[in-house]
């Protein structure tokens, strides 16, 4: 079994050490510790105990002690005004993929011209607002874009075969007589 620490009684220990938490502040001090054994910090009998010290903790500086030698703890007191926010103290989850750069894809995967196009615009817009709010699906917008200007490209070619073969099939070449035919 593990000692943990007491928190000082003195009042600037943890800030507002005798103010009292709430049940999110015991749930972000479990959220400390499962991240903690998860990565191995813990053994399972210290989390164990750990959990269930946080879950009767009635005030911060309690709350504290039982995360305060983890490298997310200890939990802040309550935010000042000269403290930041605590939700932007933790780490952000990754944001959230652009909607046009799916979009983007999705038309890109849709070879038909209307789709093509749309995947350009839908890519460029995508890029654009990634590039100027962050996110995620930089990769998609990009493969949108490719895929789309590929099949425009596809396309060209094939128009451009497919006329210059029916020309040559029948027998008419720009600037070219048939021969026996009569000129006029």
């Amino acid at each position: 079994m593990t000692t943990i620490t007491q928190p000082s009684e003195g009042p600037g220990a943890y800030g507002h050490a005798r103010v009292r938490v709430s049940d999110a502040d015991r749930e972000d001090a479990i959220d400390v510790l499962n991240a903690a054994f998860a990565e191995g910090r813990l053994a399972r009998e210290e989390h164990a105990e750990r959990v269930e010290r946080a879950l009767g903790s009635r005030t911060y500086a309690e709350l504290a002690a039982v995360s305060g030698d983890l490298p997310a703890g200890p939990l802040e007191a309550l935010p000042s005004r000269a403290q930041p926010d605590r939700a932007r103290a933790l780490p952000r989850p990754a944001g959230r993929t652009n909607p046009l750069a799916v979009a983007s894809l999705a038309c890109g995967l849709i070879p038909v011209l209307p789709a093509t196009l749309a995947a350009i615009v839908l890519g460029v817009a995508a890029r654009r607002q990634i590039r100027q709010a962050g996110g995620r699906g930089a990769g998609l917008a990009a493969c949108g874009l490719a895929l789309g200007a590929l099949y425009i490209l596809v396309t060209v070619v094939v128009v451009f075969l497919v006329v210059r073969l029916t020309r040559a099939g029948s027998g008419t070449q720009p600037g070219r007589a048939r021969a026996g035919a009569i000129p006029v």
